[in-house]
């Protein structure tokens, strides 16, 4: 087991990084279009099968089709990104660390696309950012946030930041929480490890209300985002709990 472990590790990751370049370079070329779309889809979905991932889908809501949201996420692993992304039925456009667009073609594709490139330091700057994504209009597609800003390497949750929260109010979009679960034990949150195929389980939440919600009050909302991406995680657990029974 363990050097089949090995021999998809060695191998997987050069195939990865030469889709992660193709599908970037596709990406810059066709800007923010439906073929973006598809190419990241497809991007996505085979990470996960070099991986030896099995995505879990589990939508509590029906969202309405062209209908922008606030997506507000939990962060456990490099692996979450693509799971959300093969499943996700709304374009989204990721709110990232700036660190990220310092990869070659990556980082302008990332941006042709619509993404956001923040830093994590200067939170002036990074909501002068974010409004100015939000002033452009998002036309369908919703904003992402992973709501901890790093990745967590426990079973705990960390701190929410404000960013999802303040989006959510100065646009008056309502937030719908995912939860992933399973993507740890596939592909670690740091460090190298070897891929470890299985389960992974994507929850959509029921959305998030901004009624009743204030600037002024931001802190409310936060807590509220948390609270709804915990219930999706144990959901999420328990789908990865039974995939792994079955």
């Amino acid at each position: 087991m363990i050097v089949l472990r090995f021999l998809r590790t060695v191998i997987g990751w050069p195939l990865i990084i030469f889709a992660t370049l193709l599908g970037a370079f596709l990406i810059g070329l066709g800007g923010e279009s439906e073929f973006s779309e598809k190419v990241l889809r497809t991007w996505a979905r085979f990470f996960l099968f070099v991986c030896g991932a099995r995505v879990i889908v589990q939508r509590d809501a029906e969202l309405p089709p062209g209908k922008s949201y606030v997506f507000v996420s939990n962060h456990t692993s490099n692996l979450d990104a693509p799971a959300i992304l093969s499943v996700a039925d709304h374009p989204l456009r990721f709110i990232a660390k700036k660190e990220l667009q310092r990869i070659p073609i990556f980082g302008w594709a990332a941006r042709r696309m619509g993404h956001v490139f923040i830093d994590r330091k200067d939170s002036h700057a990074a909501a002068k950012a974010i409004r100015r994504r939000i002033e452009q209009g998002f036309g369908g597609a919703g904003l992402f946030f992973f709501a901890e800003g790093t990745r967590s390497t426990t079973d705990e949750m960390l701190p929410f930041k404000k960013g999802a929260a303040v989006a959510a109010l100065e646009t008056g979009l309502d937030s719908v929480p995912i939860a992933v679960a399973g993507a740890r034990d596939v592909l670690m949150p740091k460090g190298f490890s070897l891929f470890a195929p299985g389960p992974v389980a994507v929850v959509f939440g029921a959305p998030v209300s901004v009624e009743g919600h204030s600037l002024e009050r931001r802190d409310e909302l936060v807590a509220e985002q948390r609270a709804a991406v915990e219930r999706a995680l144990a959901e999420a657990r328990s789908l990865v709990s039974a995939a792994v029974k079955d």
